[in-house]
């Protein structure tokens, strides 16, 4: 890009916040950081019980949005593609330190603007880092499950598709 684009945020979290996007939509990632899924792709499956995002789509292409399982109004762990409740509240993640400054709702947050082009280079790797770390639930999953047994280990499934690897596919 040959000149960054401003995006400026105003949803129920954030008020006046403002960011650069420096690469293309969905290009120039880290080469250790791979998803699997694209945030449309995740939205479209059922991801946090659908309360994620719903009050930041204009900050995001409108597309991702288009069949998307979302429920502004609560939780819902029928939304996700496995079915069953994979996330821990807000107030744990903040508790356990995971939450930038930045991404008031966490790492799907990071990942979106990531996605969208925006760089933060310190931040990045610590959510890079996270991501690569939750290859050791695969790993229990691929040990413990028959391939596509989608009733297996349901939530650790459902809690990898939150981090943007297809756990339909192990």
């Amino acid at each position: 890009m040959s000149k960054s684009k401003k995006v400026i945020v105003r949803d129920k979290m954030q008020k006046n916040y403002s960011y650069r996007l420096s690469e293309p939509i969905g290009k120039n990632f880290d080469p250790r950081f791979k998803p699997e899924l694209t945030p449309k792709e995740m939205l479209r499956l059922g991801i946090f019980g659908g309360k994620y995002m719903t009050d930041c789509r204009r900050e995001f292409p409108k597309d991702w949005f288009k069949n998307a399982k979302l429920c502004p109004k609560k939780h819902d762990p029928a939304l996700n593609f496995f079915g069953v409740n994979a996330s821990q509240p807000l107030s744990a993640w903040r508790k356990k330190g995971w939450i930038y400054h930045e991404d008031p709702r966490g790492w799907f947050q990071w990942y979106c603007r990531y996605y969208m082009g925006r760089r933060i280079s310190k931040e990045d790797e610590r959510q890079i880092k996270r991501w690569l770390a939750i290859k050791r639930h695969i790993a229990q999953i691929r040990k413990n499950c028959v391939k596509d047994d989608f009733n297996c280990r349901r939530r650790q499934r459902q809690a990898v598709l939150h981090w943007a690897y297809d756990s339909r596919k192990i």
